[in-house]
């Protein structure tokens, strides 16, 4: 069914190998039938339906509910022999063994449904991604609609093999106006415009789209879809069009009368191409795709869609990329290369050459890259200074060469805030200073503060005449990492940071009341207004009044936890003062005289 060209069907197993080393892919014709074989170990391997149709019984319920949902969550049978069946999702492969379902039918459909709920768990979803530096898909621009075939023919099996595979070969693409435009129209009864050129400018966006489009499941009007197609991708006379490619994909069944449709399209400059996962006519589609057709025509199995992703991808990239030089992330002293692979197998040599634009040729520095480089970095460039780029692919022998030319322009030297100073500190506030950077250059300054080791980190925005800012609501004797970034108005930051510490609230003795206890003794007691964080304890110092027959004086140390002392032998008119002692200073103290007397000699 379907086979063209002269080539010869490929089995399951050989393209289960292909498929083992992405060594091979489908060509027009060469259409992937599953087959009934024997393995080495005397098991028939057959599709699907040859699973299912070895079963029996009280077991024929079970695999018709397992059946139904291979369709809806992406798992297929590939085998089974005496209750057992080789289970496959979109990315690996394993066995459900006869005892397994001997105990489903014991413990009822509920346990069943469980386990199939679990299997489909393990279907891996594609992730949106950007695309990833080196790509060399910089220099493409132009317009892809898919043409899908969203018709009851296609299972929903095939139909999200097909939704994985567009995901995968359009990731590597930047989307966008100026880029490459994508939109979607399914196939149906009633085609449907699902998304238009102008709907995605992201590639999340576009991957989001594919991954959640719904299957319609009416009839096969692909002829309707075309003049749909057209209307997309019309451009008005006189006016320059962008490169456009229609890719249709399908599972083959009853396309219609497609030649006039696309006839007018291929003559408006449209390029067509497309994938079949079904027995499709040959002829049909060799008259609709673009030549050549070996590069713009697939017959392929579902299963096996991602062998020809490159060959594809590659095919689209012909029409829409051009060769180019493309220079993306930019600083003041360094810039990154893109460009699109120009030499092929390994042969040949880059060589690059750079320079300010205002030198000769001959003062250009020299880079020798091999063949496989679709991207370099340069260093050690001067801020804000235009550079000429020139890149040479050289074939072997010197047969042909190709040369690709870019310029740029680095950007200003980055300028930091100098001379950071800190003032004013209290408890719960401190003041930053700094050297402003030159006028005109800095659009705003960002302060950024938080405590360290760990703790929230808050931050100021402050114009780009201003030089300092009072930092309020802090955290008492902490340390706090401080960063002030000058932002200028390329973008570019400099940042410089600082640590500083704020004060311990020191707080202070109060209540401080002597109570005689004798003759010549005193009990001393006393409060803080708050018992501080940093305290250590107190200082109890002590001296006789100047009237007293002798002068002296004397101290004793306590502990945080003690409020009270007594103190003896002391002289009358003697001077008792409490000051707390904190882990950076002394706070503030509270001094009373008490009057004792002695018994008459």
């Amino acid at each position: 069914g379907g086979a063209g060209g002269g080539q010869k069907k490929k089995s399951r197993e050989e393209l289960k190998g292909a498929r083992d080393t992405d060594l091979h892919h489908l060509r027009a014709g060469a259409r992937a039938t599953p087959t009934a074989e024997r393995s080495s170990s005397g098991e028939r391997v057959s599709g699907a339906s040859g699973c299912y149709g070895h079963v029996r019984g009280k077991e024929t319920f079970s695999f018709l509910l397992l059946r139904r949902f291979q369709e809806t969550r992406g798992i297929s049978i590939l085998s089974q022999k005496n209750g057992r069946c080789w289970v496959t999702s979109l990315h690996f492969r394993f066995l459900i063994t006869c005892p397994v379902f001997v105990t489903m039918r014991r413990l009822g459909v509920a346990c069943l449904v469980l386990l199939l709920l679990l299997l489909g768990a393990c279907v891996p979803r594609s992730c949106a991604r950007d695309t990833a530096s080196g790509s060399g898909f910089d220099c493409c621009e132009g317009d892809v609609l898919l043409l899908l075939d969203s018709s009851g023919s296609v299972s929903f099996y095939e139909f999200s093999y097909m939704l994985h595979f567009l995901s995968n070969l359009l990731r590597p693409f930047q989307v966008g106006h100026g880029h490459v435009r994508v939109a979607l129209v399914q196939v149906d009864t009633e085609p449907r415009v699902e998304f238009d050129f102008d709907a995605h400018s992201s590639q999340n966006t576009l991957q989001d789209a594919l991954l959640r489009t719904p299957q319609l499941r009416g009839d096969t009007k692909t002829e309707t879809a075309l003049l749909l197609a057209q209307k997309l991708l019309w451009q008005p006379a006189g006016q320059e069009a962008p490169p456009r490619v229609l890719l249709w994909l399908t599972d083959g069944v009853e396309p219609g009368n497609v030649d006039g449709p696309i006839a007018v399209l291929r003559k408006e400059g449209v390029s067509v191409l497309a994938v079949s996962t079904g027995h499709s006519n040959y002829q049909v589609f060799s008259r609709a795709v673009t030549p050549p057709i070996d590069q713009h025509l697939y017959f392929v199995d579902p299963d096996y869609m991602h062998i020809i992703i490159k060959d594809l991808r590659e095919a689209i990239t012909e029409l829409i990329c051009t060769e180019c030089l493309h220079v993306r992330d930019l600083t003041s002293h360094s810039a990154l290369l893109h460009w699109r692979p120009v030499l092929t197998a390994g042969l040949g040599q880059y060589e690059l050459q750079y320079g300010q634009t205002e030198w000769s040729i001959d003062a250009y520095r020299k880079l020798t890259l091999s063949p496989d480089h679709t991207w370099t970095e340069l260093t050690d460039l001067q801020p804000d200074t235009h550079y000429s780029v020139r890149l040479t692919a050289h074939t072997p022998h010197g047969t042909h060469s190709t040369t690709l030319s870019a310029g740029f322009t680095t950007l200003p030297e980055v300028s930091c805030p100098a001379a950071v100073t800190v003032s004013e500190s209290g408890p719960d506030r401190l003041r930053v200073s700094w050297s402003p950077v030159e006028s005109g250059q800095v659009e705003r300054y960002r302060v950024e503060f938080g405590p360290i080791p760990r703790g929230d980190v808050r931050s100021v925005t402050l114009s780009g005449s201003q030089s300092s800012v009072m930092l309020t609501q802090l955290q008492p004797n902490t340390d706090y990492l401080i960063t002030i970034s000058a932002i200028h108005s390329s973008g570019q930051e400099g940042a410089i940071s600082v640590k500083a510490c704020t004060q311990e609230v020191l707080a202070a003795v109060r209540d401080l009341r002597l109570m005689p206890m004798g003759l010549d003794s005193v009990k001393v007691d006393w409060t803080t207004q708050e018992q501080g964080a940093g305290l250590q304890g107190f200082w109890v110092k002590w001296e006789t009044g100047e009237h007293s027959p002798s002068l002296s004086s004397s101290s004793r140390y306590l502990p945080a936890r003690s409020l009270s002392t007594v103190l003896t032998h002391l002289n009358p008119s003697t001077r008792v003062c409490v000051l707390p002692v904190y882990r950076t200073a002394r706070g503030e103290g509270q001094c009373c005289t008490t009057y004792t007397y002695t018994a008459a000699s």
